[in-house]
């Protein structure tokens, strides 16, 4: 319990003091608003020429049927979309937001069984404030998750099985360990099922003309953990005592971070950085049923390559830590935070694309990815604007027990190709086929990976 106190009171002094010396940029940023602004908004904030031009006015919706192939939850089929709500070009923050408000929603299912519906809420200078307000909320079911076990130690080793003959493999690929172990009794060996209902808001207040963010935020959700067969890894794990969260719980969670960030168009950026710091603390004296603190924290980059060549080739990369203290259940331990988006474990489609979604599980989690973005044509369809863009990319990750084991013989790679469609310069399609020494995969999804 004092590591949690210590650990928050940390954060929380860390938050104030940048809080502070933000606010005295508040009469500079007064005396330099000479435009209709309420208050003055940095000059890198602003869209560039070509986004400016291309961006629509008034309330426009961006959706499509979600047909897909995930290689852990089978084809699916649902609806994905957003509805934006720009204003018009007369409103002064026209030229320094992505949108006015954003509405996401998703409603899903596959062939697996897995079941989503989930909505998204983000309002930036909400009523012509400092202030940005984000609410989520999911319902989801899903009996194809996986489990390798919870520390480096577990879940680090390559796949492993004894073949009909009677000899050992090792380092097999997913594939032969799927065709020669999970079969038979040992077919939900890796797997396990959850159902989960979930809240989020948090309010962010830009400071230092919009280039710093503070949060504060709220997470409650209620979970149910099963296994599907009785030998399943992780009910042998929770029935030996080595780890917590199967069953029934409420998780209550209470959020602070610390944002910078300027870049200049946030879904599909062409300069800029994002630097997020985030910490969630989880108390039973709060009304949660676990005690535990997970710090989160991530640098992105994004910068335009030879300009007088390429009309847009963007470098993106992004560097990320996360740590995991204390009493967390197993399913805390895949989970960082953030307003831009969860990480779900290292694997899958937002981490380490060439392995299997939350392949990798520790207290200590790293990842790294790098693309390229190169737009090699655009059109205008029946009033659409889409740009085509190919995206090259090399994803590091490595999972840790502690802090002072962090050593570069746990890192896994992964490499892949990947096609990006941006429509009407906010929503993003995602498509890319991940390769690692373990695996292949395709993935289709809304949204840049970071």
């Amino acid at each position: 319990m004092n590591f949690i106190l210590n650990r928050s009171q940390l954060t929380f002094r860390l938050f104030v003091l940048l809080l502070v010396l933000s606010t005295k940029s508040f009469a500079q940023e007064q005396k330099r608003d000479t435009t209709n602004l309420p208050f003055a908004i940095a000059d890198e904030k602003k869209l560039s020429k070509e986004d400016l031009k291309d961006k629509k006015e008034g309330v426009y919706l961006t959706g499509e049927p979600d047909f897909s192939s995930d290689p852990v939850n089978g084809i699916g089929y649902g609806a994905e979309g957003s509805i934006f709500f720009n204003g018009k070009r007369s409103d002064p923050f026209f030229e320094y937001t992505a949108y006015r408000a954003r509405l996401d929603f998703v409603l899903f299912n596959t062939s697996k069984s897995q079941r989503e519906f989930g909505f998204n809420l983000d309002i930036p200078y909400i009523f012509d404030t400092k202030w940005r307000l984000r609410v989520g909320g999911a319902i989801e079911q899903n009996p194809n998750l996986l489990y390798f076990g919870v520390t480096a130690k577990e879940s680090l080793p390559g796949l492993s099985y004894v073949n009909a003959q009677g000899t050992q493999i090792n380092n097999a690929s997913y594939h032969d360990y799927k065709n020669n172990f999970l079969v038979g009794p040992n077919q939900f060996y890796n797997n396990y099922f959850k159902k989960e209902e979930i809240l989020n808001v948090s309010m962010e207040r830009s400071f230092w003309e919009g280039r710093l963010r503070a949060l504060i935020g709220y997470e409650a959700a209620h979970l149910n953990m099963t296994a599907l067969q009785n030998n399943a890894l992780i009910q042998t794990d929770f029935n030996a005592g080595n780890i917590l969260g199967m069953g029934k719980s409420w998780v209550q969670i209470y959020q602070l971070g610390l944002i910078l960030d300027t870049r200049d168009l946030e879904p599909d950026p062409s300069h800029g950085v994002f630097a997020e710091v985030t910490n969630e603390l989880s108390l039973k004296a709060l009304g949660s049923a676990y005690n535990f603190d997970k710090i989160y924290t991530h640098f992105n980059i994004y910068q335009k390559l030879f300009p007088s060549v390429f009309k847009r080739l963007i470098f993106a990369g992004r560097v990320a830590m996360g740590y995991t203290a204390l009493d967390a259940p197993f399913f805390e331990y895949q989970d960082q935070w953030s307003p831009e988006g969860d990480i779900e474990g290292l694997g899958g489609p937002r981490t380490l694309r060439g392995y299997k979604q939350s392949r990798f599980l520790g207290r200590a989690m790293h990842f790294s990815n790098f693309e390229l973005r190169w737009r090699f044509a655009q059109s205008r369809w029946f009033k659409q604007h889409l740009e085509f863009s190919g995206v090259p990319f090399y994803d590091i990750g490595g999972v840790w027990d502690n802090l002072s084991s962090i050593n570069t013989t746990n890192l896994r790679y992964s490499r892949g190709m990947g096609l990006r469609i941006t429509w009407n310069e906010s929503t993003v399609l995602r498509f890319d086929y991940a390769i690692s020494k373990e695996d292949r995969q395709f993935f289709f999804n809304l949204a840049h990976t970071f």
